[in-house]
């Protein structure tokens, strides 16, 4: 690596706050559960419906209305409402970008 590279790959090396290091290993946690995986990756293309991400995953609605609150309060997904329809869509452009390098990583494996 040129030493140019590697200055843009260093992290500040503050002291990280007690805050700053759960809000980490919460969304590491989240992206350490296969079904939140898929869910993230679906959602990375646009908004569906809790049904539609239930249908196109094969997975039950209990199951993915429980994964989608867990999303919710680490605010990795957010919803609007049609109806009485939710739409849920991915709400950190961050976090979908490391889901996005991890996968292509473990493809290129």
């Amino acid at each position: 690596m040129t030493e140019d590279t590697n200055k843009s790959l260093r992290f500040e090396h503050d002291d990280l706050d007690e805050e700053t290091l759960f809000i980490v290993s919460q969304t590491f946690k989240a992206l350490s559960e296969p079904t939140r995986i898929r869910i993230l990756h679906l959602l990375s293309e646009k908004e569906h419906s809790v049904n539609e991400i239930a249908e196109k995953l094969s997975l039950l609605q209990s199951t993915v209305s429980h994964q989608l609150r867990f999303l919710k309060n680490l605010r990795l997904v957010k919803y609007r409402r049609e109806g009485t329809t939710l739409f849920y869509s991915h709400d950190d452009d961050h976090v979908m970008n490391i889901l996005e390098q991890t996968i292509n990583h473990a493809r290129h494996h």
